[in-house]
């Protein structure tokens, strides 16, 4: 008996490929497609994903056949997409990314992780917690976790042999209603893609579906007003339950991350010794703060932040360690950038006054029908005019040399004390070859 086709269109996107490799373990066969790969761009996701088992093709309809049962897309995919039109052409159903997971996870014994911010690294505990604990699950997270990844794996699945399972659910557009899980963790509402009301009445109705039991900031108020973490550059320390936990991840944000892991595994039956003893080993999600390197005494860190409540975290995460700050943030799209501009505004105002500068790279743009009313140049002009030490920095090159070109650790014109290169962004693939890029800049300024 031959195997079902799945075709994923934009297989190498952060929410497609892990999907690629669970229907790969469930016995699919799968194939794929992505522009990315179309315009020659290296993604370090796609030889992985072709030597787990998926197939490669252009974009043109050519990987959508007769035989096909599905052809899978997420909300990002734009309705005239010629994978889309060969589907259409030849009657195959074409199944939303959430949907298609959500099938696989039925019969299973479903944890589900959604919210505003914080569910990818969520997600990753949990798994990794479970997983570290015995229980064996199958994850399937939107980031890769540092532990499993390796020269084979992109570290994002976890294929597990228990019944018990382990997902992240999209809020972003309102996904996350296609799953029902046995058990769920909100990690927190605040508006993002939608209005704080829109937020509140989304995940209020996705817990609506959870069969056994929510973990959440304000369905259990007494653990969050409890939390006193300690902060330092090598993590955090806090206490639960009379249990002493160490994580070394920086931030509040990330201890706040880390007791809803611990208190969903806990009531799934584990001891709070044993978690502690596992959370010392999580080495975190890459791009959550994952440190590119230090070189010549710069540290670079590399960050998903893309809106102003993950920029704080981030930002707070990491400024109180670092005598000197260089921030850098690209905007993930013109929609996002006019609809946040505001906010962002404010929010480099206040960064402003311990950042030694702030460079805005153009917003990323990977295709389809957005305008650029609203551009990365407009925000820098405003927050100069506010006295804010920000300035564009029109491509990667340019920025590179900007940053190297900086006064280093030593130098007669610097003052004295630890240097940070906090970059944030999300979507553009090249942002983490960015990071690298700026480290090995630092190291040949410094020979």
């Amino acid at each position: 008996m031959s195997k079902p086709h799945a075709h994923l269109v934009g297989v190498a996107g952060v929410g497609m490929n892990p999907l690629a490799q669970a229907l790969l373990a469930a016995g699919w066969d799968v194939s794929g497609s992505d522009r990315y790969l179309d315009t020659g761009q290296d993604l370090a996701v796609i030889p992985k994903l072709q030597r787990a088992g998926v197939r490669f093709f252009p974009q043109d309809g050519s990987g959508v056949t007769p035989h096909t049962q599905a052809v899978v897309a997420s909300t990002a995919i734009e309705a005239d997409n010629l994978d889309l039109a060969a589907a259409a052409r030849l009657g195959i159903p074409v199944v939303h990314r959430s949907v298609m997971l959500a099938r696989l996870c039925e019969g299973k014994e479903l944890i589900a992780v959604t919210g505003t911010s914080g569910k990818t690294t969520v997600t990753g505990m949990v798994g990794f917690l479970l997983a570290e604990l015995g229980d064996d699950p199958t994850v399937v997270n939107g980031g890769v976790v540092a532990n499993w990844e390796t020269a084979d794996a992109i570290g994002n699945v976890r294929i597990g042999r228990s019944r018990r399972w382990v997902v992240e659910a999209d809020e972003s557009d309102r996904s996350c209603l296609n799953f029902h899980p046995d058990w769920a963790i909100i990690t927190n509402v605040s508006a993002d893609h939608c209005s704080l009301d829109e937020a509140r009445a989304l995940f209020a109705a996705f817990a609506a579906q959870v069969k056994t039991g929510v973990i959440g900031r304000e369905g259990e108020p007494a653990p969050w007003l409890e939390l006193r973490p300690q902060l330092s550059a090598a993590g955090s320390t806090f206490c639960y339950g009379g249990q002493e936990f160490r994580l070394p991840l920086l931030g509040a944000h990330n201890a706040e991350n880390a007791l809803q892991a611990v208190l969903l595994c806990e009531r799934l039956g584990h001891r709070l010794d044993r978690l502690a003893a596992a959370l010392a080993g999580f080495r975190g999600i890459r791009r959550r703060l994952d440190v590119a390197g230090t070189a010549g005494g710069v540290t670079v860190i590399d960050d998903y932040a893309h809106n102003p409540a993950k920029i704080r975290a981030a930002w707070q995460a990491v400024a109180p360690h670092y005598r000197r700050v260089i921030a850098v943030w690209r905007p993930h799209g013109f929609g996002p950038l006019a609809k946040m501009f505001a906010d962002l505004k404010a929010l480099f105002i206040e960064m402003g006054r311990r950042c030694e500068r702030l460079y805005l790279l153009p917003v990323y743009y990977a295709g389809g029908t957005a305008t650029g009313a609203v551009t990365s140049d407009m925000l820098a002009q405003e927050l100069v005019a506010a006295g804010v030490p920000a300035e564009l920095a029109p491509d990667y090159d340019t920025l590179i040399r900007r940053i190297a070109a900086r006064p280093r650790p030593g130098d007669p014109s610097a003052s004295s004390g630890p240097v940070v290169v906090l970059l944030m962004g999300a979507r553009d693939p090249d942002l983490p070859a960015l990071a690298r890029r700026i480290v090995e800049a630092m190291k040949k300024e410094h020979q």
